[in-house]
């Protein structure tokens, strides 16, 4: 493991699953990353909970006690600015990031989307995906922009649809696969792996793969 860790700043809305996995896979030294802050854009987020039981500082931030869009971004750009984040993760955060973050942070802006995108974008990806009949969807990993679901892409693993199964069996495995990929992309990182060219992001070798 590296001598300094990633440090992250998650932001989230809800129950924060994908936060826990990431918490899970740092605290069992899998990963060389440390949750620095989780930023909530909602009070009653579980994800909060989940931070303050693994003794990471959660900081809600009320949308409407900021007067414009502007103020409100600047405040969360100043919370992962004063826990010195290297790396902004968004975890179920369901608000489109403002510039304010996005320059502040270039090329260190990542999201997860449950579908193999360009397919599926939006809130309901895996409902999109089920009701569409596609028999392969999955669960992509890429970088925020100022547009919903449309940054470079890092990483995708997919998903096969079973003829039997319901709506609630695909959730369950792209859930599944969400908690194995996002850590996975976190070492990536934190191993200095990842680049971006234009469009594309690229993935250098794992180190064990060049000796």
């Amino acid at each position: 493991m590296a001598d300094k860790k990633l440090r992250v700043g998650v932001l989230i809305s809800g129950s924060g699953t994908n936060l826990q996995s990431i918490i899970d896979a740092a605290y069992a030294g899998e990963i060389d990353v440390e949750v620095a802050v989780v930023i909530s854009n909602r009070q009653e987020a579980r994800g909060l909970e989940r931070a303050e039981k693994a003794h990471i500082p959660g900081v809600w931030i009320d949308r409407t006690a900021h007067k414009t869009f502007h103020s409100y971004n600047m405040a969360i750009r100043d919370a992962l600015k004063e826990h010195k984040v290297d790396l902004v993760v968004m975890a179920g955060y369901m608000r489109l990031l403002g510039t304010e973050v996005l320059k502040e942070y270039p090329n260190r802006v990542i999201n997860i989307h449950p579908a193999l995108l360009p397919s599926f974008p939006g809130a309901s990806g895996i409902q999109d995906a089920f009701d569409y009949g596609v028999k392969l969807t999955g669960v992509t990993v890429h970088f925020a922009n100022e547009k919903f679901d449309d940054g470079p892409i890092i990483a995708q693993m997919p998903v096969r649809i079973a003829e039997d199964d319901a709506i609630e069996d695909l959730e369950a495995k792209i859930h599944a696969i969400e908690h194995r990929l996002y850590p996975e992309v976190l070492q990536m990182f934190a191993q200095g792996r990842v680049s971006i060219e234009g469009r594309i992001a690229r993935i250098a070798p794992h180190p064990s793969e060049t000796r």
